[in-house]
């Protein structure tokens, strides 16, 4: 999920490198090669970078056909992070490095900060907006950007009160989606068509995202910078900071829980790309560039998660030089819940007929939603 830049080159066509970074990256077996991620054709082969940062497709049962967009195809199919696929099915040629934890965790703190802040000030910020919940990671990106920031929230959410709250302090300006009843209803069907995933987890993670992407686009805005990635690398997950104890993470370290959930990002930017895209925005993702990744991966678990449970610690102190310290230590809710989405999608399935007794009531509303919008379900 970068900048997706596209690099036409005869036969092949590519977004987030060029042709040579990406041959020189197959030859070497380098997963991080200095990029944000990229994706496409190259030499006859389709390629997804090691994070899956930039979804691609081919058909199910032609791998010649290919797009970046799955409603471009028939059947689509998934080219899975860190493989290339070719006429002889998939290969995998990048797996994530798992380097011994830094001993020096100054000089950790120290590169997490190096990389972050160069991977924020090499944004151009022309046609840029900012996703800005008032938490850490979308803080350190506001901050030195100088673009507008949006947040999407059912007015009372959390989401929206941290979001003033920061950008008070960081003397910036806000722009506020007030999300409605409406809003959802109309959107739904939009995001599920999107992102192909009718669920009630995923919709409600993509459907603030897709409303502030499209506020930002109506407003002449094509690109939106967003904190993606943080959580996974950095250790913002609860079930990170209880391992082992968690039984959601089967690893008996934090840095072994982190590994575990940073795997789960090919799946979850696929869901995040496409719902932004089909907003009308392509989503620029700092956090995610290679340089950020490599001094995540070094930290120790201590800097993940401190004895006191605090999360994402190392993030914390590298930003601090940028962010304010109640800003920067804030802790924050995750979207669906800090902007009230799941509250109010569930009330809705419910006002409509479908009592949480059911079954996945909230998924069935989902469906109900696509069927009136013409939509077919997944």
């Amino acid at each position: 999920m970068s900048d997706a830049r596209a690099f036409d080159t005869g036969s092949d066509r590519l977004r987030g490198a060029s042709t040579e970074t990406v041959r020189r990256a197959l030859a070497d077996g380098d997963p991080l090669s200095g990029t944000a991620g990229f994706a496409g054709s190259v030499d006859g082969r389709v390629v997804r970078d090691v994070l899956g940062r930039q979804p691609v497709f081919t058909e199910a049962d032609d791998p010649s056909a290919w797009s970046f967009d799955p409603a471009a195809l028939s059947n689509p199919a998934t080219v899975p992070a860190g493989h290339v696929r070719g006429p002889d099915g998939d290969e995998r040629v990048w797996t994530l490095p798992n380097p011994r934890p830094a001993t020096d965790e100054r000089a950790a703190v120290r590169a997490v900060r190096s990389a972050v802040r160069g991977a924020i000030d090499d944004t151009a910020t022309e046609g840029l907006a900012v996703a800005f919940s008032g938490g850490v990671d979308s803080a350190a990106l506001a901050a030195r950007l100088d673009a507008p920031l949006y947040v999407a929230g059912f007015p009372e959410s959390h989401d929206v009160e941290a979001a003033r709250t920061a950008a008070a302090k960081l003397d910036r300006d806000l722009r506020v989606v007030e999300v409605t009843h409406g809003d959802i209803e109309r959107a739904v069907p939009e995001v599920a068509g999107a992102t192909r995933r009718a669920n009630a987890m995923d919709v409600s993670i993509a459907l603030p995202l897709y409303l502030v992407a499209e506020r930002a686009a109506s407003e002449g805005f094509d690109r939106l910078a967003v904190g993606q990635g943080a959580d996974e690398l950095f250790g913002g997950y609860a079930k990170v900071a209880r391992a082992p104890e968690d039984d959601r993470v089967a690893a008996d370290t934090v840095r072994g829980a982190r590994r575990e959930v940073v795997g789960t990002l090919p799946d979850q930017l696929e869901r995040d790309v496409l719902a932004l895209r089909g907003a009308g925005v392509e989503p620029v993702a700092p956090l995610l560039s290679d340089r950020v990744v490599a001094a995540a991966l070094d930290l120790p678990g201590g800097l993940l998660v401190t004895d006191r449970g605090e999360r994402k610690w190392a993030l914390r102190l590298a930003v601090r030089e940028w962010v304010p310290d109640p800003v920067a230590f804030r802790e924050k809710k995750a979207v669906q819940y800090g902007s009230l989405v799941s509250r109010e999608l569930d009330r809705l399935a419910r006002q409509a007929g479908f009592k949480r007794r059911m079954d996945d009531h909230v998924g069935q509303y989902v469906d109900s939603l696509r069927r009136v919008d013409g939509a077919n379900p997944e």
